[in-house]
């Protein structure tokens, strides 16, 4: 359950803490005192947008005016293996008792989403959240006329079963929608595929027949370099033969010799010259070394002009081949393999047709069967989703009224959500067949089927914390009073926390509210606070509708809610 909110700085919010209590939390207040501020909190909260909260164009909006940064924590507390099992996955911290702390910080330009102090991305936050409450909106009652969340909601009503079969059957169909596309682009017309095997042949003929090494262009562009820089590169290396040889009465090498011989003529008169001998030798071998491999150099830069057109044409092949193939030989040689695979095929095609189809028509085999599995499925779910909707909606009022889940199955669809078309359908009066929901349903019929089914879903997902903000929309009378009764049910087995303009309901409360808005010269303020009993009756009598709380209308709001505790059994 939810154990308590705590708000700072956020739109018309200063600073509130709510402590919440077990059974129905009501929420009361006049239009635009901020009751969507206080339900919006809480999706902020849980990893909801800004813009798709309070309507703000970004967060510096949601921050209250003058504030650094906006603040909303929310402390749950929970015994279900579910939810600790879904914190381990997301390897949050767990606490003894069960507490979970979730913290949301909005600063401009980013925000920081925290539970139990761990740092989390909001899609990790909204998996929890999600088996955490349950929360429905003013428009959620619009989904049910999009019919194509029906089958959304059957799915879901059934998760446990379902699920893991349309995990099965979405893999099925990729398999299948793969096959059939190689199978249709291998039908093509004879002439295509002649085309192609021609050009395949060709293109395998062509690098097969050039003989391609992995490094050898490498090799010749460094050969065809030197080729074509042979006479300058003589030149330079001419002039550092002459630079350092003997030939040279100025070179490096007679200088060596010179002063080696000097040297030596002297040395055995200090020992200290001996080390300079013997460093002079060393040079004068490396020198010797040098001028070796210069010369045999110069004698490589000597060629015929039959193999630079060798070398030439060889280049140009490669170069050829990895315009048209490939950036690197690499390539080139992987084309080849693609296209010498390509052949193979082509060489038996009918057998090649043959076994794409066969391969296609075991798939679709696979789909079929997991489509009819999930049939079997949705048609039970529908049933009991039907037959369930049914005693929830008579306990809402609704006389005669006849709900059915129709199912609708094609076995000619191929698809990854099965063979159905899943609508709602209910007829109101005695005597009318049924229709479709989209059809028939007012504003208000349309709320109450809406708590009936989040009633069912709830005991279903074994959701702890339902939201409902102002579920009581386009109700009145006795029936308000049915609505009343079924939420007070409801918060038997669940937290309930509602927003409400209905004294009927307000009067069903276990724990009632009052959000307020202040206004002076400065700023507005929304604040809200728990009633005691004294404030709680003036709070429905307000409800009630009277311009002024009389002493009959305290007394007609006193004797409501006695009723209401005759109702919860007090």
């Amino acid at each position: 359950m939810l154990v308590s909110l705590h708000v700072k700085d956020l739109a018309l919010i200063e600073e509130n803490e709510v402590f919440w209590e077990n059974g129905l939390n009501i929420l009361t207040g006049e239009t635009g005192a901020g009751k969507s501020v206080i339900i919006g909190s809480v999706r902020l909260a849980l990893g909801a947008a800004m813009n798709s909260v309070l309507g703000s164009k970004g967060d510096k909006d949601c921050i209250r005016t003058g504030a650094q940064y906006a603040l909303v924590e929310l402390v749950f507390q929970t015994k279900r293996n579910e939810i600790f099992k879904k914190m381990e996955e997301l390897e949050l911290p767990l606490e003894e008792d069960g507490s979970i702390f979730i913290q949301r910080k909005i600063m401009p330009g980013r925000s920081v989403c925290k539970v139990n102090g761990e740092t989390v991305a909001a899609k990790q936050l909204k998996d929890l959240a999600s088996l955490l409450i349950a929360i429905h909106g003013q428009h959620d009652t619009q989904t049910l006329l999009n019919v194509k969340k029906h089958s959304q909601i059957v799915d879901d009503f059934a998760s446990e079963l379902i699920f893991p079969l349309k995990d099965k059957l979405k893999e099925a169909y990729r398999t299948y929608t793969n096959c059939k596309k190689e199978f249709m682009q291998a039908s093509e017309d004879e002439k295509q595929q002649e085309r192609e095997l021609a050009l395949a042949q060709f293109e395998v003929d062509e690098i097969s027949n050039a003989r391609l090494v992995v490094g050898e262009d490498e090799e010749l562009e460094e050969r065809y370099r030197k080729m074509n820089n042979s006479r300058k590169i003589a030149e330079a290396v001419s002039r550092v033969s002459q630079a350092i040889g003997t030939e040279n009465e100025s070179g490096a090498g007679i200088g060596i010799s010179f002063a080696l011989r000097e040297l030596k003529a002297v040395s055995a008169l200090d020992s200290e010259l001996a080390d300079m001998e013997e460093q002079l030798i060393q040079v004068e071998d490396m020198l010797s070394d040098l001028d070796r491999n210069v010369a045999s150099y110069l004698d490589s830069l000597e060629f015929s002009q039959e193999e630079y057109m060798m070398v030439e044409e060889r280049l140009n092949v490669y170069n050829h081949l990895k315009n048209k193939y490939g950036n690197t030989v690499e390539e080139v040689l992987a084309y080849y393999e693609k296209q010498s695979s390509k052949l193979e095929k082509m060489a038996d095609y009918e057998g090649y047709l043959n076994a794409l189809q066969e391969k296609m028509e075991e798939a679709e085999a696979d789909v079929i069967a997991y489509s009819r599995q999930l049939s079997g499925l949705r048609i039970e779910a529908a049933g009991e989703l039907g037959r369930q909707m049914n005693d929830a909606l008579l306990d809402l009022n609704f006389a005669n009224v006849d709900f059915e889940v129709a199912v609708t199955s094609d076995e000619s669809i191929r698809s990854e959500e099965g063979f159905e078309d899943i609508e709602f359908m209910i007829s109101l009066n005695p005597g009318e067949p049924r229709k479709p929901l989209t059809m028939v349903a007012s504003g208000g019929e349309l709320s109450r089927i809406m708590l009936a089914l989040k009633t069912i879903m709830a005991d279903k997902e074994n959701i702890e914390t339902l939201i409902f903000d102002e579920i009581d929309s386009g109700i009145s009378g006795r029936t308000a009073w049915k609505v009343s009764e079924k939420m007070a049910v409801l918060g038997r087995e669940h937290q309930l926390i509602c927003i409400t303009h209905l004294p009927q309901i307000a009067a069903m409360a276990d724990a009632h509210y009052v959000i307020e808005k202040t206004v002076d010269e400065s700023a507005a303020i929304t604040e809200i606070r728990r009633l005691d009993s004294r404030d709680e009756l003036t709070e429905i009598a307000r409800l009630l509708g009277s311009d002024s709380i009389t002493e009959t209308v305290l007394a007609n709001a006193k004797e409501l809610k006695e009723m209401a505790n005759q109702t919860k059994g007090y």
